[in-house]
């Protein structure tokens, strides 16, 4: 299988945060990576481990004896931008049913009109074993928003679209006339059980469109999720070939993949929580460390931030600093913003100048205009809570927040080749 159609296959499974870390697990595990469990009384975090809490995981691989040696830290996200089904969305208008659903994120609203969306995430099952989450998907053309007919919107195309989320982002699934089970019975069934079974779920909608290749030679791909699930399976994969190479490294490998990053990451999986921190405190704990080496681990290590980047549009360049025009497929991104809305700094930029230079792979630099806002990652989050040197680093993309993003088919395995060398190095 070739990079690309890995890359494809990987965002094809992961429709919701807590697909993406099952499918990271289940690569993660046929590399021989070990589930931790901190519920434990002696946890014993060594070797190669991964921890999973809800759509986040931490993964690792900690070598006997080297209590000192510093983290090389790989963050990314899991979530992005997409319609979130309420937790009483049966609706009836104008003889349709239709789901109530909540913006999650800073979506592009207008991307989700008229495609064919199915539904991905986790329910909660009351069972007599107790409570049980389980992750569903279906994969079937079951919801359309349908956009306004141009001849009831005539100033759509001189004045733009305009829609509130409120009322026009609910999708159709139904004729009221029809079958009048609710979304709890439905999910039920999908889930094989009752419906008095079904206690919460965490349900999104997903594009069905697959992933693909495009452009004259095959330069492009086209995907849903490619922010972040790019930087998700780069990590993945620069973490296994990571544990060939252990016993030459310097340094411990960490992949953090972290849920909530659209929303600000104040949660008990995002970056702006504890997860990260007490996994690494455990793994020096465990090579007979303490806290005050701990702290001393951390003032030594280094946290990259995986996530995408903005390429130049064709169609928009104004919208783009002159002076640092970034090309899909022209190498990894390093992000800078002197407000700190990224984490990069001189000293933690010359780190990834330097492990793209032992990967022979290529770069650019990404800087706002002075007069256009700049995006924010979980670096800035990361460096501040762990006080941990960080750098903001991604693969440039077009579209970014649409239902469907486009990036270049060379620069994800060029961002593999650079988070492997600077996990190892």
């Amino acid at each position: 299988m070739t990079e690309v159609t890995d890359l494809l296959a990987y965002i094809e499974s992961s429709p919701s945060p807590y697909h993406a870390v099952a499918e990271s697990v289940r690569r993660l595990s046929a590399a021989g990576f070990t589930p931790w469990d901190p519920s434990l009384s002696d946890p014993d975090p060594r070797g190669s481990r991964y921890w999973v809490r809800g759509g986040s995981l931490v993964a690792w691989i900690a070598a006997d004896g080297h209590d000192d040696q510093p983290f090389r830290v790989i963050g990314a996200h899991t979530d992005s931008p997409n319609l979130r089904v309420k937790p009483h969305p049966d609706l009836r208008s104008a003889g349709f049913r239709e789901l109530a659903v909540e913006v999650y994120g800073g979506a592009l609203w207008n991307s989700w009109l008229d495609r064919d969306l199915g539904i991905s995430g986790r329910v909660v099952l009351s069972t007599t074993e107790g409570l049980v989450t389980r992750l569903f998907r279906v994969d079937e053309p079951l919801l359309r928003v349908p956009q306004l007919a141009i001849h009831l919107d005539r100033d759509v195309n001189n004045v733009g679209l305009k829609l509130n989320p409120q009322v026009h982002l609910n999708p159709v699934w139904g004729l009221a006339a029809g079958d009048d089970s609710d979304f709890q019975s439905f999910l039920a069934r999908r889930v094989g059980a009752t419906r008095q079974e079904v206690m919460a779920w965490d349900a999104m909608l997903h594009d069905l469109t697959p992933p693909s290749r495009f452009g004259a030679a095959g330069e492009f791909l086209a995907a849903p999720r490619i922010d972040n699930l790019l930087s998700c399976w780069a990590g993945t994969e620069a973490l296994v070939r990571c544990a060939d190479r252990t016993a030459d490294s310097k340094s411990t490998p960490v992949l953090c993949m972290f849920d909530h990053e659209e929303v600000g990451s104040t949660s008990a999986t995002g970056a702006d929580g504890t997860l990260l921190g007490t996994t690494l405190e455990q793994v020096v704990l465990s090579r007979g460390g303490d806290r005050a080496s701990f702290l001393s681990t951390l003032a030594r290590s280094v946290c990259l931030s995986a996530d995408g980047a903005h390429g130049t549009h064709p169609n928009f360049p104004e919208r783009h600093d002159p002076g640092h025009p970034i090309s899909l497929d022209g190498g990894p991104v390093i992000k800078v913003n002197a407000n700190q809305r990224y984490a990069s700094d001189a000293e933690t930029v010359a780190i990834v100048v330097d492990a793209a230079r032992r990967a022979g792979v290529p770069h650019q630099f990404f800087v706002s205009r002075n007069d256009q806002p700049c995006g924010s990652t979980i670096g800035p989050l990361t460096a501040a809570r762990l006080g941990i040197r960080t750098v903001d680093v991604g693969v440039a993309q077009l579209s970014m927040h649409s239902a469907r993003e486009m990036c270049g088919a060379k620069d994800p395995l060029r961002f593999v080749d650079l988070l492997t060398s600077f996990a190892t190095g």
